[in-house]
């Protein structure tokens, strides 16, 4: 799809990290995860320059040792959003892609279907994938954001919480086969009015009790257009995480 828009892409990574300090830099199959995940984004058909966001000299470095593109951000930002906006203010772009520094396998062709999501609904502010959900076990996984949507895709609730419930039976194996549940995947595709406007506000009550920003949007009107894909998504929180991806990879070469 040929666009006349600028689209830049931004990846923030943060080196303090609760789970695993230091998770950009972790090894993975001989490259840093930070070098595996703008890799995949530069593979993008859409978009037209990716810029690491990092508060540390050493992700910087690592960055640039595979000949990629990064800044250095303020320390005290307090979220992601944040240090996207930091990067941004200064910069021409019409459309700004939010990919989290923890997803290294993220497919470019999701990436590509979800602008083009946004550029096709032309009064969302925000666009973001889901896939349909084939693990009864998902459903009930907090780290597994669910979400709903209306008729025309708009995101109506998330939730680590199973959204909808189903009333007439407490086994979530048999709610598969009564409502086609989404799982929500971490990729944001912001017109940059909108994520001006996002990190100008304020926390919310319910962004609060889920621990998730994106219901700071809807909590403020804002329309998110939820792209459905095919793709899945595959974070790295835990040291768990980290050995998947490993085994992956390892598949793959070989």
């Amino acid at each position: 799809m040929q666009t006349d828009l600028s689209i830049i892409a931004v990846i923030p990574a943060r080196y303090a990290s609760q789970r695993l300090p230091g998770k950009p830099l972790i090894d993975l199959d001989g490259m840093t995860m930070i070098q595996r995940v703008y890799r995949q984004v530069i593979k993008s058909r859409l978009i037209g320059t990716v810029i690491v966001a990092t508060d540390d000299e050493r992700i910087l470095e690592s960055v640039a040792a595979v000949g990629g593109n990064a800044v250095l951000t303020d320390p005290e930002l307090p979220s992601g959003s944040d240090r996207v906006a930091a990067v941004v203010a200064d910069i021409k772009a019409d459309i700004i892609v939010n990919v989290q520094g923890d997803e290294p396998l993220i497919s470019p062709a999701m990436i590509d279907e979800t602008i083009q999501g946004l550029i096709e609904t032309p009064n969302a502010g925000v666009a973001t994938p889901a896939r349909v959900i084939t693990d009864a076990r998902d459903i009930t996984n907090p780290n597994c954001v669910k979400v709903v949507c209306d008729v025309h895709g708009r995101a109506l609730y998330f939730s680590r919480s199973p959204i909808p419930y189903i009333r007439d039976t407490d086994k979530p194996e048999r709610w598969l086969d009564t409502y086609s549940f989404l799982k929500h995947l971490g990729l944001y595709v912001y017109r940059r009015s909108v994520l001006e406007q996002f990190v100008s506000l304020a926390r919310t009550q319910l962004e609060k009790a889920e621990q998730l920003e994106q219901l700071r949007l809807l909590e403020n009107g804002i329309w998110i257009q939820m792209v459905k894909t095919e793709y899945d998504s595959l974070p790295v929180d835990t040291a768990g995480d980290v050995e998947k991806i490993r085994a992956i990879l390892k598949e793959h070469s070989s």
